[in-house]
This record gives C-alpha cells, sequence and structure tokens, in this order.
C-alpha cells in the first residue's frame, strides 16, 4: 500500500477539538437547543463515538448536521501483537496514516497503559529505539485519549478489567507536546470523559526542566517521573543529549520547585547498563541525587535495540546495585522487563515501515 497516497484530504474539523462551550455556541447558531451540546459531548468523549451516526438519543437532521461540518479521527488499531507474558502492543493508524504504537501491561494488581504523545521523537536519546526515528508532529489530546479508550478495550477483553494506570512513557517527549498531552489528561480525568484518578497517571520527561515547573504551577494532579539514567553530567550527556541544555543542575532546582509547590515525590526512571552506570560509584551519585527531593526510584533492566551497543548489567551487579541504594533507605522499585519478545518493552517502541511524508 503506498501510504502517501492514501493520505485523506480533511476539509472538516475533527469535533473533538472543540471545547463544551465552542460546541453550545456553535449549535446555537445552527438553530438547535444549547442543552444538546452536553448530550454530544458525552457521546464524542464519554462514550468515545466513532462516527455521529452511534449518537442514538440526538436527532438525525442533528446528526446529519454535524456529520457534513465536523468529523471525529477516530485512532484505529492497525495491528496488534501479544507477548508470551500477556502484554498487549498495538499499532495505532491515525488520520493521515502515520502510526503510533502503545501497550498494554498486565499486572495482576494492575493493568497499565502505556501510551505515544509525538509520531517519532527529536531527543535522540541513544538507548531508545523512537530516539532513532525522525519526529515527524505531535499527537493531538484526542489521539492520546483514543490510545487509553482502545487499551482499555483491550484490558477488558483480555483480562476482564479496566486500566488501573496510565504512563506516558510510550513514543515522544510529552514536555514537548506539552498543551495536547495535558489536555488529554483533562478529558481522561473529567466526569464526562474516562473520569480515571489523576493519581494514577504519570508522566515520563527525559527532562526539560522549564515544563517541569510549568507542569507544577498549571497545577497539574498527575504524577512525573524523570528518565535519569545517570547521576553525573558527563555520562548523562553521552546517552540524552538533552542533558546538554537541561543539565543535572537545571533540573535540580526544577525538581525541587515542583515538590515545593506540588507536595509530590518524583520518581526517577534509571536504567541499569553494563559497564557504562552499574558500579556502586554509580549507585553513590544516584543515592545523593536522590536525596534533593523525596523520591522512589524505578531500576529498569535494558531492552536491546537494533542501533544500539548497550547491554544489561549482569545479576551481580544488578543486585549490589539495588542493595546499595536500599541500604541507604532509598525506596527502589525493580522494573523487569515486560513484553520483549514483541518489542514492547520500555525504549523498543519504535515504527519499522516509513511514515507517509
Amino acid at each position: 500500500m503506498n501510504l502517501i497516497a492514501d493520505i485523506p484530504v480533511l476539509t472538516k474539523k475533527d469535533i473533538r477539538k472543540l471545547s463544551l462551550d465552542d460546541l453550545k455556541a456553535w449549535l446555537v447558531e445552527q438553530g438547535e437547543k444549547a442543552f444538546r451540546a452536553k448530550q454530544v459531548y458525552e457521546w464524542i468523549w464519554k462514550h468515545s463515538a466513532q462516527s455521529f451516526e452511534e449518537m442514538n438519543n440526538v436527532s438525525l437532521a442533528l446528526r446529519e448536521k454535524l456529520d457534513q461540518h465536523f468529523a471525529i479521527n477516530a485512532v484505529q488499531v492497525a495491528t496488534k501483537q501479544i507477548s508470551n507474558d500477556g502484554t498487549i502492543k498495538s499499532a495505532f493508524k491515525l488520520y493521515d496514516n502515520n502510526i503510533v504504537e502503545g501497550v498494554l501491561i498486565p499486572h495482576e494488581e494492575r493493568k497499565t497503559a502505556c501510551v505515544s504523545s509525538q509520531v517519532g521523537c527529536s531527543l535522540t536519546c541513544k538507548f531508545c529505539a523512537t530516539g532513532y526515528m525522525d519526529r515527524v508532529r505531535n499527537l493531538d489530546a484526542a489521539e492520546i485519549y483514543d490510545q487509553v479508550v482502545r487499551i482499555n478495550q483491550q484490558s477488558l477483553e483480555q483480562y476482564g478489567q479496566p486500566l488501573s494506570n496510565i504512563v506516558y512513557m510510550g513514543m515522544g517527549e510529552p514536555m514537548l507536546n506539552y498543551a495536547n498531552v495535558m489536555k488529554s489528561i483533562e478529558r481522561i480525568t473529567a466526569h464526562d470523559g474516562l473520569g480515571m484518578a489523576a493519581r494514577r497517571i504519570t508522566v515520563s520527561t527525559a527532562g526539560i526542566a522549564k515544563m517541569i515547573k510549568k507542569m507544577a504551577d498549571d497545577g497539574v494532579k498527575a504524577n512525573l517521573a524523570l528518565s535519569l539514567h545517570a547521576a553525573n553530567d558527563e555520562k548523562r550527556n553521552q546517552i540524552m543529549p538533552i542533558n546538554e541544555t537541561n543539565s543535572l543542575e537545571a533540573l535540580t532546582d526544577a525538581l525541587k520547585h515542583f515538590h515545593q509547590v506540588t507536595g509530590r515525590k518524583v520518581t526517577y526512571e534509571y536504567i541499569v547498563f553494563q559497564n557504562f552506570n552499574d558500579t556502586l560509584e554509580d549507585a553513590e551519585e544516584l543515592y545523593r541525587f536522590s536525596k534533593v527531593i523525596p523520591c522512589k526510584i524505578n531500576l529498569i533492566e535494558y531492552n536491546p535495540i537494533e542501533n544500539a551497543d548497550y547491554k544489561n548489567t549482569d545479576e551481580e551487579r544488578w543486585q549490589n546495585f539495588i542493595y546499595y541504594l536500599a541500604d541507604r533507605g532509598v525506596q527502589v522499585n525493580v522494573r523487569r522487563s515486560r513484553g520483549k519478545d514483541i518489542d514492547a518493552a520500555c525504549g523498543q517502541l519504535a515504527v519499522k515501515e516509513k511514515q507517509p511524508a
């Protein structure tokens, strides 16, 4: 299939770009009752309608009028893979034929959706498959929301349980698509949206200091995670070029501000690479960084990708690293790989086929 030739020519605006007030004003202009706006709004968000035809408590005449003026650019599941451990990876097709990936990570006590915020990524982290893709565009809020809806449907179908958690840890840097990410969180947590608690949502960033401060100042109730992976600038610069403009000193200042404003702990994500950041000296640097504000640390297995030569550390160093931190009172969680056999694990998300121009 020629993806470029198949890109639809859009002439109608996605109705989900309208606020409730905007929709109400438009309907009144069309001679409709204002209360119809709430009905339509609940259909497009709470009920995740993919067409106006589904809106069975809205008159046929109004449905036809909506269809004439607007579209619902619903995200579709293009392909789905199920790992040996039950993890489900989906390739989501967007209205312009671009593809992003999302993952359902099942645990006995929780079901987590990992969602993407951009098509590709501009940050070029050396250990992450998405970092080797070009950034094509930001996702809009509805496209992020739709990923959650589709993954929740998969969780219900496969495990008989709804999602318990959402992590913005898929393709892209959420803080570089801040407005749409925050709008998606607002819709996910709204009573006329999915109604999830904000404390169940985590936004992960590679470290955009000014946006960490903004997230705090904006009163966002979701949790914050920092992809740290090295607690000194020299090493972090090597694997995460964003550190050259957002140093650990700048991040320390931003994290202190975040905690002062919100009072919440931050999660530090730390992949333990063999012969790079896995010594007790590295553990000591991480321990010192953990004293900046109250935090917890997720130690993560490295998942190999085609473009990088990094390896997971050996078990002895892994255990020594864990014990070093735990013995000093640091809250440490160990994150073993899930979905590695279908390239769904941390750092492995990347669309193999070429994106449309």
